[in-house]
């Protein structure tokens, strides 16, 4: 049964992108962590080296009190000379140099205005980047801020998230590579049994899976074994018994022929003398001859059965006048006043006496198992040719639709119809031979169609002009109608 095409390595993509995700979260999150505790931890060290440097820059400034105008300056310049930038505010804000004079935020002058050490940052994009500590010289009202440059700090902080992520993206390349491996791995179990199946589906019966160590996947290799064992062991068993039942018709067909031939040629002597038997006897003679041509007509079909088993029908393709044919089937048999024939002149390269076969058995169980109008036509469908037999009979139920074209399957199953149930199987046969196809369609009540689609320029392969091997004379003309009916009824 066609299912949906499945893609090999999905599977294994899928766990792969699930590795690396896992991976790449968690590598993220430990980095992302990481770098933040070390950031605050850089950037605290520097604000606690920085307070301690103020406070004893603070001390150093008390030297220079009283703040008179001149003293200020000396302050100013002292703290420059020595490398330390530094604002005083006493009354007017005032820099060591021009270059390094930040804006005092609020918040921070609030704090040293209560008498503590307060500190702020410039913002991130700000160059150079100033850590502006601030407290009151003590003894005095006068307030400095001593600045730091923390440009090596940034410069520290950026080479460390640079390291972060490029480790990240190791780790995810890493994971991708692991994953990948891994899941190939875990998988090729999963593949050996995909292939394994898809062996045995091939006729591969002989296939088997490593069992390897004792884990889950070794359990299903030996679960899958043992199934494909008993597969192989019934398959065997049913292709014996399908050898025997072939066997078995042929050595049935063919020592049943003799006799039969007997039998017909008995039958037809009596059939010449029905007038002259007396009345009583007349009514069992029209039965004896009636058995016996539905005897031979069976033999023919199991002859013709075990041939087509054997392997030995070959064809006999040539140009074949589709529609001509058809209306010499029905009128040779006399179904004209039953069976209108349809249809276009269609040419065609097939066997004829196959086709023939094919389309005698689709009329005659339309005849014999249909009813009311029945129509036979003809048509060509570019490549194909189509013939359709329909009827307005009662129909084939559904439950019987799967199994019309079964050997010896008929739908009544008393068996009362004329025919052996084997007719559809040999219509079948023959058109597959042909490189055709023979369906059917039917509905309760609404009658029965069978369509045979054939390849107008013949079947497949090449094929010779050569008679069949058995076309020889068959036993008798006793009530001899061409064709095999039955089947479907």
């Amino acid at each position: 049964m066609a299912g949906r095409a499945v893609f090999p390595g999905r599977l294994r993509r899928r766990l792969t992108i699930a590795f690396v995700l896992v991976a790449g979260v968690s590598a993220g999150l430990l980095a992302g962590g990481t770098g933040l505790l070390l950031r605050q931890s850089w950037l605290d060290a520097s604000v606690h080296e920085a307070a301690a440097d103020a406070r004893y820059q603070l001390v150093l400034a008390g030297q220079f009190l009283p703040l008179t105008e001149q003293r200020s300056t000396e302050l100013l310049t002292s703290f420059e000379a020595s490398g330390r930038h530094v604002l005083l505010v006493d009354g007017p804000t005032r820099a060591s140099h021009p270059a390094y004079a930040p804006v005092l935020g609020t918040r921070l002058r609030a704090v040293v205005a209560d008498g503590r050490l307060g500190y702020q940052r410039s913002a991130p994009e700000e160059r150079p980047r100033l850590l502006v500590i601030g407290g009151r010289i003590p003894g005095s009202t006068a307030e400095l801020y001593v600045l730091t440059v923390e440009d090596d700090v940034a410069t520290d902080l950026g080479q460390l998230r640079t390291a972060l992520v490029a480790g990240w993206v190791l780790v995810v390349l890493l994971a991708a590579a692991v994953g990948h491996a891994l899941a190939r791995r875990t998988l090729e179990p999963v593949g050996r049994a995909s292939r394994a199946a898809r062996a045995l589906t091939e006729g591969l019966l002989a296939t088997r899976l490593p069992v390897r160590g004792r884990d889950e996947f070794s359990v299903w290799a030996a679960t899958f074994n043992e199934m494909a064992e008993a597969l192989e062991s019934k398959i065997a068993a049913l292709s014996a018994a399908q050898a025997r039942e072939r066997r078995f018709t042929a050595d049935v067909a063919h020592e049943l022929r003799t006799p039969v031939t007997a039998l017909v040629a008995a039958a037809s002597l009596l059939r010449e003398h029905l007038d002259q038997l007396p009345d009583d006897a007349r009514p069992a003679a029209r039965l004896l001859v009636g058995d016996v041509v539905r005897l031979r007509r069976l033999v023919e079909d199991l002859m013709e059965i075990s041939r087509l088993d054997a392997g030995r029908e070959q064809l006999a393709v040539g140009p074949v006048d589709a529609l001509a044919l058809l209306h010499g089937i029905v009128a040779a048999r006399g179904w004209s006043p039953q069976v209108r024939v349809t249809g276009d002149p269609v040419a065609a390269r097939t066997d004829p006496r196959r086709l023939e076969r094919v389309l005698a058995n689709l009329v005659a169980n339309a005849v014999e198992h249909g009813g009311g109008e029945i129509t036979a036509s003809v048509a060509g469908a570019g490549p194909l040719v189509v013939f359709e037999v329909t009827d307005e009979g009662p129909g084939i139920p559904a439950e019987h639709l799967p199994r019309v074209f079964d050997r010896f399957h008929q739908v009544d199953p008393s068996r009362s119809a004329p025919g052996s149930g084997l007719g559809l199987a040999i219509a079948r046969e023959h058109a597959e031979l042909l490189g055709g196809a023979l369906s059917v369609r039917s509905e309760p009540g609404e009658g029965t169609r069978f369509r045979l689609e054939l390849p107008a320029d013949g079947p497949a392969g090449p094929h010779g002009d050569v008679p069949h091997p058995d076309d020889r004379a068959q036993p008798g003309p006793v009530g001899r109608t061409a064709g095999t009916p039955g089947g479907a009824g």
